[in-house]
Order: structure tokens, then C-alpha cells, then sequence
């Protein structure tokens, strides 16, 4: 028994040691993908400038580095995946690692993920986004290598189009932001500057994905304003309509489940979604953003569709509180939501029998 403990106590000692603590997983990021050469590393100027000089798309990845939730998709794109790689040597890839100083008038996205990537022209245009997520650890339904494949050759081809195409992709811009970056909240500005400082403790200067969304309730709140349902439940999932898609497509329907306005649609297993009311899709994402800009009383997706090669029109009607049926529990936001209305705690609903 006394070797048994011995053994225990080196195992538990050695396993300890190993553990990285967060600046040393920023840091080592840093140097990994620096010595590699062939991504940019959080300078995103650098890539706009080299985009403009060399014609080609970019590609930005926001990756929040000491979460560990998509590590293993992120780590099979950062180390040149075979399957990817021809395709990523067509953009200028830039990956960043913290929101501090980023552009919130260009980069708006699903805030409670960990890893997003936008695809855009040299000239701030998007052609799309990737990155979706409805668990806090499970995402193999959500997104996946062959579907970031689909999505950087869909890129491309829009890129082959454009400025053709302008009109078609305005609307993947969002609207003008409560602040133009992250450290200008009110809740950020005395705790964070617009650069992650290498020199200190680099993991407390960095302002994680989740702390935009966090702030920005914090401001409603404050001020005494209701938080907008567009904050309180965003970026809804598109099984929250009844569309299931296939995570290795651009936005292919994998099923339809009964009795929910993708059903009432028409829509079929198969389908191809082109486009959601007007926007060219390359993604999952893509069909989050069109949803995340319907009202929550309700309104109209005008989807065009190619079914076994011929296209279709079909109009999804959302009702009033549409999207309620989303389950937002696994969000990092609900924390916060959860301390100011039940003390932290997180409640199930009670059995109808008891």
C-alpha cells in the first residue's frame, strides 16, 4: 500500500508539473506559430496590408488560446492540415489571439465561441464567416475540417467575383456597435488597454470573446435599460427554426424536424441553402448571422434553394418569440445571467408529473 501512495504522489506531482498555466499556453502559442512563418500572428494591419499588396482574400481567425473547447480543430488548422492547406495558401492568414483593439464596426460574431474565423476582402468586405457552436464541450456537430474546407472554397469563388458581387455581400456587415472596440466599454476601459502585453501576465491582459458579450449587457444593465432579446438569446442555431445541417457542408440540410417553421416551409433533407434573404451562404455561421438580424416578434427568411439541380424560392415565416426555442444554457453568458437573477444557480425544469 505505502509503494501504491508513493506512486500516486509522483504520478499526481509529475502530471502537476506538466500542466501549463495560462501565460505559459499564450506564450508557447505565440512561439509555435511565429516559428512557423506561415500564418500572421494578432496583426491584423500587417495582413489587411499584405491582402491590398498581394490580391488575395483573408483569413482571420480569432482563437481565444487558454480555452480549451475547440483545441482540437484549432490545433489541426495550425498545424497545415493536408486536406486544408492548399486552400489556406490562397488567403493571407492571420491568426488573433485576443479582442483587444479589434475593429467591432468589421468583426462581429457569436461572441460565447471560443474559435471564429472570418473570410474578407482587402477592402473590409466579408464574404463569410465559420465557427458555430451549441455545447460548451461537444462540437463535432457543428463544425468540422471538411466543412472549413467548403467554406474557404466558397470564399473564393466569391472572391473570383467580386466587386461583381458587392451588393450581394453587404449585409454580412453588422450595424454600428455600442463601442468601436472592446476596451472602450465602460466595464473594459479601466482594466485593459487595445494591445495583449507578452511582458507581463499576458493571459490577464488579454479581453476573452465572451467579455464583449458580457459587456455588453453590462451595459444595458447599468444603465437601467432592458437587455435586448437579440443579446439575451443570439445568434440563434438553426436547429432552433428545425433546420439541422450537415457540418461537413456549406449549408446543406441534414434534416428537418416536424412541426417547426423549417417544416411548415417545406423544407427537405438535401436541400442546399444559396442564399438566406439576399446573402450568398459558405456556412453554418452564415445562416446564424441572417437569423441573429430577425426581429425576435418575428419576420420573414426568403431562402433560395437548389433541390436536385433546380432552385427553388422558400419563404420561412419566424412567429413572436422565435427565438426562445434556441438553448442558450451551455453559453459562457448565462453565468452572469444566472448570479444576477438566481445566485449562480442553474435550474431545470421540474418534471410535469411531480
Amino acid at each position: 500500500m505505502r509503494w501504491f501512495l508513493m506512486a500516486v504522489i509522483c504520478v499526481t506531482s509529475v502530471a502537476s508539473a506538466q500542466q501549463k498555466t495560462r501565460d505559459e499556453k499564450v506564450r508557447d502559442d505565440r512561439e509555435k506559430v511565429m516559428a512557423e512563418g506561415f500564418w500572421i500572428y494578432n496583426d491584423l494591419p500587417t495582413a489587411f496590408r499584405q491582402a491590398t499588396e498581394t490580391g488575395k482574400p483573408l483569413l482571420v481567425v480569432l482563437r481565444c488560446i487558454p480555452c480549451e473547447e475547440c483545441v482540437k480543430l484549432d490545433d489541426e488548422l495550425v498545424d497545415a492540415d493536408p486536406v486544408i492547406r492548399p486552400l489556406l495558401e490562397k488567403f493571407v492568414c492571420v491568426r488573433v489571439v485576443s479582442t483587444n483593439g479589434l475593429d467591432l464596426n468589421l468583426f462581429q460574431y457569436d461572441t460565447d465561441q471560443s474559435f471564429a474565423v472570418f473570410m474578407l476582402n482587402a477592402d473590409r468586405t466579408i464574404y463569410g464567416r465559420f465557427g458555430t457552436r451549441s455545447h460548451r464541450t461537444e462540437w463535432l456537430g457543428d463544425v468540422s475540417l471538411k466543412g472549413l474546407a467548403e467554406a474557404l472554397q466558397g470564399a473564393l469563388e466569391l472572391h473570383a467575383n467580386y466587386p461583381a458581387n458587392r451588393a450581394l455581400l453587404a449585409g454580412k456587415t453588422g450595424p454600428k456597435p455600442l463601442f468601436d472596440s472592446p476596451e472602450k466599454f465602460p466595464k473594459l476601459r479601466e482594466r485593459y488597454t487595445s494591445a495583449i502585453d507578452y511582458s507581463g501576465a499576458v493571459a490577464k491582459s488579454c479581453i476573452h470573446c465572451h467579455q464583449i458579450g458580457d459587456s455588453i449587457r453590462d451595459y444595458y444593465r447599468d444603465r437601467g435599460e432592458p437587455i435586448p432579446e437579440t443579446v439575451l438569446h443570439p445568434y440563434p442555431h438553426p436547429r432552433s427554426i428545425g433546420l439541422v445541417l450537415d457540418p461537413t457542408r456549406r449549408a446543406v440540410v441534414q434534416s428537418v424536424t416536424p412541426n417547426t417553421p423549417a417544416a411548415a416551409a417545406g423544407l427537405h433533407a438535401g436541400d442546399s441553402l444559396l442564399t438566406l434573404n439576399g446573402q450568398p451562404l459558405i456556412s453554418m455561421a452564415d445562416v446564424q448571422w441572417v437569423l441573429q438580424s430577425v426581429a425576435p416578434t418575428g419576420g420573414q427568411v426568403h431562402a433560395v434553394v437548389d433541390r436536385d439541380g433546380s432552385q427553388q424560392n422558400i419563404t420561412i415565416q419566424l412567429q413572436d418569440g422565435w427565438r426562445h426555442k434556441d438553448d442558450f444554457t451551455w453559453r459562457v453568458s448565462t453565468w452572469g445571467l444566472r448570479r444576477m437573477g438566481a445566485g449562480g444557480l442553474k435550474m431545470k425544469p421540474a418534471d410535469e408529473e411531480t
